[in-house]
């Protein structure tokens, strides 16, 4: 082999390894830009601690049945015959009348337990998330019933309209990994 021949070889094979490392590094440097830069998905929720019931959950969502559901805590609830949450303030009998009932809906059911104990739950599907039994139960009650973002009907939108309408600011974005903000007895 020529000394002419040999030398274009070594050009061709260096210039060629040159790329090739350069290529490498390229790819290793967009890796590891990609690796940091990974965002974490993030749904809406609402902190049941900063919440004031006001109402806009039903009024805002773009969905035409809102996202937003009320959930009950166990737990704090007391099991009253009279919940604030489910009689109207002034209801004149304590019966489950929709005359005497808070939730415009009736979407809270209440079962007898024993004397003097109820059972109240939310039945989602009639519930709009208008939170008056959450107002109602947080007034005179012990707050065991809370607003929570449903996401299995959350659109997750970038710019949430009921997070733009919240006036207390309970309505954030969390990890998708822990979706849920949940009252405990012990802070209620």
């Amino acid at each position: 082999m020529s000394e002419n021949k040999k030398s274009i070889d070594r050009r061709r094979f260096l210039k060629d390894g040159l790329r090739g490392g350069c290529l490498i590094s390229l790819g290793l440097v967009a890796g590891s830009a990609a690796h940091k830069n990974k965002k974490v998905d993030m749904v809406w929720q609402i902190d049941p601690y900063t919440c004031v019931s006001c109402g806009n959950c039903a009024t805002y969502c773009v969905l035409e049945d809102s996202a937003v559901k009320v959930v009950q805590v166990y737990a704090i609830c007391a099991y009253c015959d009279f919940c604030p949450g489910y009689f109207e303030p002034d209801a004149p009998a304590l019966h489950s009348g929709a005359e005497n009932e808070l939730c415009p809906t009736g979407a809270i059911v209440r079962k007898f337990i024993e004397e003097p104990y109820y059972e109240y739950t939310i039945d989602e599907a009639l519930c709009i998330g208008c939170a008056k039994c959450v107002k109602g139960c947080a007034a005179f009650g012990n707050g065991s019933f809370f607003l929570q973002v449903r996401h299995d009907r959350c659109l997750n939108c970038n710019e949430c309209a009921i997070a733009v309408a919240c006036p207390s600011g309970a309505f954030m974005r969390v990890p998708a990994d822990e979706p849920y903000l949940l009252k405990k007895a012990d802070h209620a």
